[in-house]
Formats: C-alpha cells, sequence, structure tokens
C-alpha cells in the first residue's frame, strides 16, 4: 500500500507525487494496483477531453491554446500526450512538446508524455490510469491527446467525457476519419487551419458524412473552425465541449457511456492480469521461445501454438 504521506500530497496535486504515481502505473510497477484502487475513490471530479485526429492536424498547437484559455478562467489543467513510440527503442517522442514548454512552467499545468515502451498490456490501461491519477490530484480538466488514429488511439478517446476530433482542410482527411471509424466517436470536430484553402469543402463533406451517421443518443456534433497558432476559434471549441457535456447530463446515455467505459477498463486489466499470470508459470517462457522459432520455421501454426500453452497448464 502507498505511504500515507506520498498519498496526501498526490491529493493536493503535488507535481512530483503525481509524475511519480504515472510512473508507477506506467511501468506496471509493484504496488501499482494498491495504488489505484487508493486513487479510484477520488475520481470523477474532473472534465476528460480527448483529442485525435491524423498526425499533422495541429492537435498540439491546438491542446495548448485550449488549456492556456481553461488556464486563463482560473482551472487546473492536465495534459496526457500519448505518444506510440517505436517497439525498439521506447520512450516518448518529445519533438511536439517543445511548444507547450512554457506552458508547462505554469504551477497550475501539468504536461506529461506516454509511451508505449513495448510493455505487457496496452498503452491504453496506463493512459487510462494516468487520467485518473490527475482527476484524483484536483485538475479540473484533463487533455489527452493521441498521436494517430489507430486502434489504442480510438480505444484511448472513448474513455474521454468528450472525444474531440481534428481535421484539417486539403489532407483527405475526412477519407481518413472514415477508415479509423472515427466518425462514430467524434463529438466535436475542430477544422483546424481554417485559413488554409479547401476549408469549405471539407466542411461540406464532414456534414454531409455527418447526416448519414445517426447516433443513438441523437446529438448532433458541431463543427468548429480554429486557427490554433493565433488562437482563432479556441473560445468557440470550448463551448462546443461545454454543451455536449450539458446534453449528455441531461440525458440516460451518460449513464451507459460510463458503464460501457467500466466495462472496457475491466477488460484491459483482466487481459493484462491474466497474461501477465500466465507467463509467470514455471516453463511458459521457455515454451513460448520454443514455439516462436517453430512459427517461424513455419513448422506449426499460431494456433496450434496456442492451443498447446493452453493444453498443459
Amino acid at each position: 500500500m502507498p505511504d500515507k504521506e506520498f498519498l496526501e500530497k498526490l491529493f493536493k496535486g503535488d507535481p512530483r507525487s503525481v509524475a511519480r504515481a504515472i510512473t508507477l502505473v506506467e511501468n506496471g510497477s509493484a504496488g501499482a494496483a494498491e495504488l489505484m484502487k487508493a486513487v479510484f475513490p477520488k475520481t470523477g471530479n474532473a472534465t476528460i477531453i480527448g483529442i485525435t485526429g491524423a498526425p499533422g492536424a495541429g492537435k498540439s498547437s491546438l491542446v495548448d491554446k485550449l488549456a492556456l484559455h481553461y488556464k486563463e478562467h482560473g482551472e487546473k489543467i492536465g495534459i496526457v500526450c500519448v505518444d506510440p513510440s517505436s517497439p525498439f527503442s521506447g520512450g516518448a517522442i518529445l519533438g511536439d512538446r517543445i511548444r507547450m514548454a512554457t506552458l508547462g512552467l505554469n504551477k497550475d499545468v501539468f504536461i506529461r508524455s506516454m509511451a508505449t515502451r513495448g510493455n505487457l498490456g496496452g498503452l491504453s490501461r496506463a493512459t487510462v490510469d494516468a487520467v485518473a491519477i490527475l482527476d484524483a490530484a484536483g485538475f479540473d480538466e484533463v487533455i489527452v491527446e493521441t498521436v494517430g488514429v489507430g486502434q489504442d488511439e480510438v480505444e484511448i478517446v472513448k474513455t474521454a467525457d468528450v472525444s474531440v476530433v481534428v481535421l484539417v482542410p486539403g489532407m483527405g482527411d475526412d477519407i481518413q476519419a472514415i477508415k479509423a471509424g472515427i466518425m462514430e466517436i467524434g463529438d466535436v470536430f475542430v477544422i483546424n487551419k481554417a485559413d488554409r484553402e479547401g476549408v469549405l469543402r471539407t466542411q461540406k463533406e464532414l456534414e454531409a458524412l455527418l447526416n448519414l451517421a445517426h447516433r443513438p443518443d441523437m446529438w448532433n456534433p458541431p463543427i468548429v473552425k480554429t486557427v490554433a497558432t493565433e488562437t482563432k476559434g479556441v473560445e468557440d471549441l470550448s463551448v462546443a465541449i461545454s454543451s455536449y457535456l450539458e446534453f449528455q447530463r441531461s440525458g440516460t446515455q451518460n449513464k451507459e457511456r460510463r458503464t460501457a467505459i467500466a466495462r472496457w477498463r475491466l477488460t484491459e486489466l483482466l487481459q493484462e492480469r491474466l497474461l501477465t499470470d500466465l507467463l509467470g508459470r514455471n516453463g511458459t517462457s521457455e515454451k513460448l521461445e520454443i514455439l516462436s522459432s517453430k512459427i517461424a520455421d513455419k513448422s506449426i501454426d499460431p494456433y496450434s501454438a496456442v492451443e498447446e500453452i493452453l493444453s498443459a497448464l
């Protein structure tokens, strides 16, 4: 169990304690589960904003300006930047974060980049835990920015209270959005770099796509045009986020969404725990190496290999 003093500092929002707690869950260290058990009752107060979209859409600049907007209104902001880093080198790619450096020096803003590090379990589980820690530490808004639109990123954004999808004119992002299934998860759509040519065409295509996909909660996702580098449209984006949160609170969908998120988190944790237990059993790791070599030589198929591991238990 984490010591009482550490937990007290964490719940008061002490930056070093917050950073240490996130490192514990990111590395899957001993004591991470006990820490999360203590954190869970303190969660549920922050607004979780998920921001996703294709690389190059200007998400970092948008997150930077949105955080600045909330900070100017006296809010405490936590930012989690999810970098699906190389499984070989590990570590988060921090180039994008340099622009946020001045923002990160503020005591009311906490920025953390997270990487996959190739560790057991998903990037998504560690990220959701990091968000819970920031929530418990007293941050008013927690912004989760994901790089790219892969499955892991979509899953993370699904766990947010409001999902913002960022597109840009002239990059064929509308087509990419459909491919990645992003259309279904967007609560608010942003066309960033709206000073570029083709913004009207992108808006019309997006409106046409949204008209085709009727949501079960009957929410009509707004389309906000921004120029993040010039802070244009950021106020409109915060209004769109607030209006969706209001809509959510007034309906029954909120409970359904929270239940779906809880089910997803439970499944993630179960998968991770079962896999850890399985690999920790005597001889399983060695068997895994032997079978991997056989699969590479085509002397056995992966499905038979899985059956062989499970039948030995």
